[in-house]
């Protein structure tokens, strides 16, 4: 599998795609609603990207940046090939991987210089303490971190952050994150968590990791996340994914029939795939009650 996430012009988002799976995407676009691709790396690095758009019947606009205005270079191409071949040895960042391109530089503008941030202490503090807590749980994009950055000291009228000071702070906090995970080795416990929920939509259960805001509303929207056959269902919510850096993380699972009988049954299944995965859990069988995994140690990497 290629390291990278690809979005189409569809709304799709394609994570850890293999090089066959990316010819097939390039090969697609030119029709309506689907003419451009969008690569970024995993792990998300500002201003590091591939991009291409192709109309049907013309030919493919190809552009790749490495990050700044003054790196972000345009080629074009009559076909497909050339283009599979060049993103291809981009995703997999092989030498002389552009060769097969006549790059020029674009024509960018760099983007105006950002404001320091007219925050007192108490407040800088707060926001960096809880967009931290959102990189902490380890799903949200860049875009979805600077987000959090400009809406949280919202109040009425107030907005104290800008949408480029939110930018700024969230790819500051990101980069330091991404320099912390660097140097990571092996499986870690929320590649575990995945590999278990893998394992239970084999086995007909909806298994989503970071679902819905909480167990409210995770409950009403699990039946049309998965396979319309599904025995069953298993879910963490966003709330749930926060608490997790601190070793907890709480699941909720339930039977689609309603019946507490069900409900056991799927959450005695999914107490053995977490097992099985090498996680640690608690749970009494009680069909009403969350299923807690225990014992966390919380880094899952960036994906952006």
């Amino acid at each position: 599998m290629l390291g990278i996430v690809v979005k189409t012009e569809r709304g799709e988002r394609h994570v850890r795609v293999s090089a066959a799976e990316l010819a097939g995407l390039v090969g697609r676009i030119g029709g309506a609603g689907d003419h451009f691709l969008m690569l970024q790396r995993i792990p998300d690095l500002p201003g590091v990207f591939a991009q291409v758009w192709h109309d049907a019947g013309g030919g493919y606009e190809v552009e790749h940046g490495d990050g700044g205005a003054d790196r972000h270079f345009a080629a074009t191409a009559e076909g497909p090939g050339a283009v599979i071949a060049a993103l291809t040895g981009w995703a997999r960042e092989e030498a002389g991987w552009a060769e097969g391109l006549s790059w020029s530089r674009a024509d960018t503008t760099p983007a105006p210089a950002v404001p320091p941030l007219d925050l007192g202490e108490e407040e800088r503090q707060e926001l960096e303490r809880r967009v931290r807590e959102v990189l902490a749980a380890g799903y949200a994009t860049r875009a979805e971190l600077a987000e959090c950055a400009e809406e949280f000291l919202v109040t009425g009228d107030r907005r104290p952050v800008s949408g480029p000071q939110a930018g700024a702070l969230a790819d500051r906090l990101w980069l330091e994150r991404v320099a912390e995970q660097s140097g990571r080795r092996g499986e870690t416990d929320p590649e575990r968590l995945t590999r278990a929920f893998a394992t239970l939509r084999e086995a007909g259960i909806t298994a989503r990791e970071h679902f819905a805001c909480c167990r409210s509303c995770g409950n009403a929207e699990i039946g049309g996340a998965g396979e319309p056959d599904a025995r069953g269902f298993v879910y963490s919510s966003h709330q749930s994914s926060e608490s997790a850096a601190d070793g907890g993380l709480t699941l909720y699972c339930g039977g689609f029939d309603g019946s507490s009988g069900t409900t056991a049954a799927i959450g005695h299944e999914v107490v053995a795939a977490l097992g099985d995965a090498g996680l640690r859990t608690e749970w009494d069988g009680d069909p009403g009650r969350s299923i807690t995994v225990t014992g966390l140690d919380w880094r899952r990497r960036l994906v952006g």
